[in-house]
């Protein structure tokens, strides 16, 4: 990290201080998927839902140079902003001084046609300067995207791998299984743990998900981030059916 960011850096991953406990701290995400690894490689080991796991702490790595990015101001880009358009106003003046006058008082016909070419040269200046100040909020917009698209796939991947856990299978209730089933070496209080580590990563993403918009004022990136929210809320819920079946199965006169 930067020295010359020490309180950039605070304000990004939650460094402590009044306002702790009113924001999302990514230190104490990473540090949840972190332990979250250790409990399944020891409930698990070798399974593939860890690597999972192991990929939402590099992706904790991730968001923090993505918020670190969405934060800081881009000075150069700024920069160049300025620039263009104090060309843009030195050409308009420059264009302006540059016409002779006439001393003559002009026809009201030749000056409804420079009244009109004045608004449309406004006008047209007026979009130019609009468009290059949001330059920056489209380049931190599009870095938001990649990094919640990268999110979004990776809820996905932790769909698949309770896709095929079936509580009937490991509980012994369902006959009707072919050779192309799904072997499952799973007890039922594996499978309800198995199952609850995939809600607390889809939880996990979710997390990282707000993140990128608590310092970044976007609309377009708020709604990416909702998008994502509703879609690891789906998924959760469709586990949670799955555990509630289990424990109904587990203890059916409850």
């Amino acid at each position: 990290m930067d020295a010359l960011e020490p309180t950039l850096r605070g304000e990004i991953v939650g460094a402590g201080g009044s306002g702790s406990y009113r924001q999302l701290m990514l230190p104490e995400i990473r540090a949840t998927a972190e332990q979250l690894v250790r409990r399944i490689d020891e409930r698990f080991p070798g399974a593939g839902l860890a690597g999972v796991c192991r990929d939402i702490v590099r992706q904790c790595d991730e968001t923090e140079v993505s918020i670190r990015t969405l934060c800081r101001p881009n000075y150069w880009l700024r920069g160049a902003v300025v620039g263009c358009v104090l060309i843009l106003i030195a050409l308009v003046v420059g264009i302006v001084l540059g016409v002779a006058p006439r001393p003559e008082k002009p026809a009201l016909g030749e000056f409804l046609q420079g009244l009109e070419a004045g608004v449309n040269d406004a006008v047209f200046i007026g979009i130019a300067i609009w468009f290059l100040t949001r330059m920056e909020a489209g380049w931190k917009r599009r870095r938001a995207m990649r990094a919640l698209h990268a999110l979004r796939s990776l809820a996905h991947v932790v769909d698949m791998h309770q896709l095929t856990k079936d509580p009937e299978r490991v509980t012994g209730r369902s006959r009707q299984l072919t050779q192309s089933s799904p072997k499952r070496q799973m007890t039922p209080f594996e499978l309800l743990r198995y199952l609850d580590y995939c809600s607390e990563m889809l939880s996990l993403i979710s997390k990282l998900a707000a993140l990128h918009v608590q310092h970044f004022d976007d609309a377009a990136t708020l709604t990416a981030v909702r998008d994502i929210e509703d879609l690891t809320l789906s998924l959760s819920q469709k586990i949670w059916q799955k555990i509630m079946i289990l424990d109904r199965m587990l203890n059916p006169g409850d």
